[in-house]
């Protein structure tokens, strides 16, 4: 079934659907965007990861590195209904790509390897999901492959994500010999042959008949033990009709209490109309999710999915091409029109939308207008960034921006000739631009400039988009973690007195502070309490705040290596204020300062950043594996055997990850594989700690 994808010039509402396809890397997600991209007439022609000739992973190193590096928007058209999908990376060194792209979704699908089951970076999109609400489907991708089984991946979602997985389809045959699924909730056969276009349908096979009942069975009381209506027919009828289960999975979908769970091979064409279907029938329209709320000076504002309402959107993306800036947004009310003049919110500056484009990756077709609930592209914003808002001037409105993730890797770079350094300046400007995950700063000590990014292969990808890019010769430093200080003993009842007199008005402020380590969360950057226990009004409530900034001032550098310093808790326990010399100002200066010098006080630890890696390797590599993991520091969590293979996690420090890759394939004859996902800061040994601190 392909459907026309102008066959609706403007869809209502009900009929939009905004979702992105999350998954661990080479679960398959491009590929299923691109059987969807086909199925519906958008494509005319199915794309290859292995081939690079996919819609979505268009630019070169997507194509020479095999995966997905940024996130790409795409629009089709399935049985009347308007789908916005992007596909994003599913990479952990591109996770936060994956953030500013479910900050404006609506829905998602998550795809999961049949073989794999849950892996790490799919646990980690999975709890982003969860942080912003975001309603999901899950499809078991992979199905036709050696040693699949879709019962142990939805055991793996079950135990890893939390979730009630809801298994609505029971597939027909298995690995090599899988040709169709049995849909559950309807009680049909999909079966398909070679050909893309070769879907039958038909009654339950015989053979497969009493399992179908069993499975069906098991889902409709998983769903009446979460859904009161549902609960009520069953008590009612020992059953639950097709109708009622239908309307229960949607509303289970949409809260969140469960999850639908699909499955297919979308390399061989098998189970993605039913996952279309899937979408329609159960993720959000943008009339199902709350309405968008933000602030309007002082108050708090909800806009509905209104194209009558006053204009509001939010940017998630910019991307520099060759015909220009465009700026990546959504639309959560009002109307958008070509010429039209917004305001950007954050810097309270208006600027003139030049042209509205709907994006298909890297093709753009001109629209006039955008509604509520549409994802375009425009041209002609100057200012405009990651996570700044839009709205009508008439209207202000100010949303709350995605996070941008905390760098942990840095690397020097410069340009190998003196009179490109100009331009490598704008270029890392540009890059910053488009991935707020990255930045840029000059070493204080070297006046080196110094990109930092989220890992190892972010920032060989950024270094290599401005060779490619700006046709610069870049020369780039050996990668350096980022290292945080943190209090291991406190001190108590250190004084300091902030005086100064050099004519008029002097600066006095005296502060007493106590200053312990931050029990939880533990270890995570950017811990830091301050709390007062000053009585009787001897430090005013506006010295108390200037007294709390300038001891955030003072965590910009620890005494043991000028690191940022965090995982603790300050205390102003007394202080005493000067009737005509103290102001907010003395306070600060008190508060930095005192807290200086209480650090240099203080048992402090160096924190180093580290990652859960996940290791497969052939059996007979296990030992040679663990061992070099234990040389590195690594600590091993678990191991399970799967298959002549055996997988290996471990917590490792992340500079001792630089170059692992090369070592294990040659430690494992080019057949093992790794991945890694951020699991915070830890405390450096003592040993290697002095070792760092005197480099």
């Amino acid at each position: 079934m392909r459907t026309n994808l102008h066959r609706r010039s403007l869809d209502p509402l009900t009929a939009v659907r905004n979702l992105g396809i999350l998954a661990h890397v080479d679960a398959g997600k491009t590929t299923v965007t691109e059987r969807i991209l086909y199925l519906t007439g958008a494509t005319h022609k199915r794309g290859e990861v292995h081939d690079g000739t996919t819609v979505t992973d268009f630019d070169s190193q997507e194509r020479d590195r095999g995966i997905t590096i940024f996130a790409a928007a795409v629009s089709c058209v399935w049985d009347g209904h308007r789908i916005n999908l992007i596909d994003t990376p599913g990479h952990v060194d591109f996770s936060d790509e994956v953030t500013r792209s479910l900050r404006v979704l609506d829905g998602a699908v998550a795809v999961f390897d049949a073989v794999a089951g849950v892996e790490p970076q799919s646990e980690t999109v999975w709890r982003q999901a969860d942080r912003h609400g975001v309603p999901r489907i899950a499809f078991v991708n992979k199905l036709d492959r050696a040693g699949a089984d879709l019962d142990s991946a939805v055991a793996s979602i079950r135990e890893r994500l939390g979730t009630v997985p809801l298994v609505t389809q029971l597939p027909i045959g298995r690995e090599a010999d899988f040709t169709g699924v049995v849909d559950l909730v309807r009680m049909r056969a999909l079966v398909w042959g070679a050909e893309i276009d070769s879907r039958t349908e038909g009654p339950v096979p015989e053979a497969l008949s009493d399992e179908a009942s069993r499975r069906r069975r098991i889902l409709e009381e998983t769903v009446a033990e979460l859904h009161p209506a549902a609960l009520e027919e069953f008590c009612d009828r020992s059953s639950v009709s097709d109708t009622t289960l239908a309307a229960a999975l949607r509303e289970l979908t949409l809260s969140g209490e469960g999850v639908v769970v699909l499955c297919g091979s979308a390399y061989r064409n098998r189970g993605i109309e039913p996952l279309l279907e899937a979408v329609v029938a159960y993720l959000p329209s943008p009339l199902d999710v709350p309405p968008v709320r933000g602030t309007s000076g002082d108050e708090v504002e909800e806009r509905a999915a209104d194209p009558e309402a006053p204009f509001a959107a939010l940017v998630f993306k910019v991307t520099s091409t060759a015909t220009g800036r465009l700026t990546c947004l959504r639309v959560y009310s009002g109307t958008l029109r070509k010429g039209d003049t917004v305001l950007d919110t954050g810097v309270r500056r208006a600027e003139r939308v030049g042209r509205i484009l709907r994006v298909q990756a890297d093709r753009h077709a001109e629209t006039d207008l955008a509604v509520a609930g549409d994802i375009v592209a425009v041209v002609g914003l100057k200012s405009a960034r990651a996570g700044t808002t839009l709205c009508a001037p008439s209207a202000p409105l100010l949303l709350e921006p995605p996070t941008a993730a905390e760098p942990v890797v840095s690397v020097a770079v410069e340009a190998r000739r003196s009179p490109d350094t100009d331009r490598l300046a704008g270029a890392l400007a540009r890059l910053v631009e488009e991935d707020p995950s990255l930045v840029v700063r000059t070493d204080p000590e070297t006046g080196q400039t110094v990109l930092s990014g989220l890992g190892e292969l972010h920032l060989e990808v950024a270094v290599e988009k401005i060779r490619r890019d700006r046709g610069l010769e870049v020369a780039v430093g050996r990668p350096r973690v980022s290292y945080r200080e943190t209090v291991a003993r406190g001190v108590s009842g250190l004084v300091y007195r902030h005086v100064k007199q050099d004519g008029g008005a002097g600066q006095f402020a005296h502060v007493v502070l106590d200053v312990e380590p931050l029990e939880i969360p533990a270890g995570a950057p950017g811990d830091f309490a301050f709390r007062s226990e000053v009585v009787g009004g001897r430090v005013p409530q506006e010295y108390v705040r200037a007294v709390e900034a300038g001891c955030r001032d003072a965590l910009a550098g620890g005494p043991l290596g000028g690191h940022p310093v965090t995982g603790l808790r300050v205390t102003l326990s007394d202080g005493a204020t000067h009737s005509r010399d103290s102001s907010e100002m003395a306070f600060r200066t008190a508060g930095r300062l005192g807290l200086r010098e209480a650090l240099r006080a203080c048992a402090m630890a160096l924190l180093e950043p580290v990652a859960e890696v996940t290791v497969t390797v052939p059996d007979d590599a296990v030992g040679t594996v663990l061992g070099d993991l234990a040389a590195r520091r690594g600590r091993v969590s678990g191991s399970v055997a799967r298959g002549g293979t055996t997988v290996v996690t471990a917590t490792v420090p992340l500079a001792e990850l630089f170059g692992y890759a090369s070592r294990l394939r040659g430690r494992t004859r080019g057949r093992g594989t790794f991945t890694t996902r951020p699991a915070g800061y830890a405390v450096v040994p003592a040993a290697v700690s002095r070792t760092l601190l005197t480099r």
